[in-house]
């Protein structure tokens, strides 16, 4: 069998129309397809610019970063200064009680002397 320009083909309405249903509906998966792959694509790059954008630190991050670095530097010296008042208190509280013993050693020896006729030998 040859075929040329002037083979003459007979087909069936149904196999013609499903033939064109095939290629319609390759068309519109295609079409799809590619939507979708552009529309995931624009979705990936708006996402990259806005983390790109996001990690950049604007003039307010910096003001804030350096207030939060003021803010524990001067917790830090409170803390100390906290400490430093618990050791005075101790400190204080120990040499309140050794006052109170050598007041009471010096009244003690007053009472003796008393005894003792004034301090006259």
């Amino acid at each position: 069998m040859k075929i040329n320009e002037g083979t003459k083909v007979s087909t069936d309405l149904k196999t013609i129309l499903g033939i064109v249903a095939g290629v319609a509906l390759g068309v519109f998966a295609y079409t799809e397809l590619t939507g979708r792959l552009v529309s995931l694509e624009t979705s990936r790059e708006l996402m990259q610019a806005d983390l790109l954008k996001a990690s950049d630190q604007k003039p307010v991050d910096q003001e804030q970063l350096m207030l939060l670095e003021d803010l524990y530097k001067t917790t830090e010296k409170i803390e100390k200064r906290i400490e430093d008042m618990m050791h005075n208190k101790v400190n204080i509280q120990f040499l309140q009680k050794q006052m109170e013993k050598a007041l009471t050693d010096i009244e003690d020896l007053k009472d003796k002397v008393r005894k003792n006729g004034n301090g006259a030998h």
